[in-house]
């Protein structure tokens, strides 16, 4: 069989890196991230996204339950990933949120693509009317 060697001082140097560059509060990169605040963690869980280097990231409800600072430091990441070239999907039932992070936002109704707009271009009350159009 093959063995994998791990090489822990590029894990290191890694993870130190996103502690850095995600500016996660934390005693260091040997801390269990259960013992991290919640946006912490949702920080830890994003940089384990980005680095599998992808081309698509798919987040769902990614400030949910943290502080205001937090979520702004999530925003940011995320708009530098699409703005990297990357593709974002985000899942949120926080209307500021898509409005403020989305390019278009494609809203479902009773489980059906009630319709899509563009966010620089759209209102809270007409999202909430395609949201309700197959209730």
């Amino acid at each position: 069989g093959v063995v994998k060697i791990r090489d822990e001082a590029a894990i290191s140097a890694t993870a130190q890196q996103y502690i850095r560059d995600l500016e996660i509060k934390c005693t260091g990169e040997k801390q269990p991230v259960q013992e991290l605040s919640g946006g912490n963690q949702q920080k830890v869980c994003l940089a384990k996204a980005f680095e599998t280097h992808p081309k698509l990231l798919f987040v769902a409800e990614p400030t949910r339950g943290i502080d205001v600072g937090a979520k702004y430091e999530i925003y940011q990441l995320i708009m530098d990933m699409a703005r990297a070239g990357k593709s974002v999907i985000m899942v949120s039932s926080e209307m500021p949120e898509l409005l403020g992070v989305c390019d278009r936002i494609l809203v479902m109704s009773g489980g059906r693509l009630a319709g899509e707009v563009q966010a620089d271009a759209t209102t809270q009350e007409e999202i909430m009317t395609l949201a309700a159009k197959y209730v």
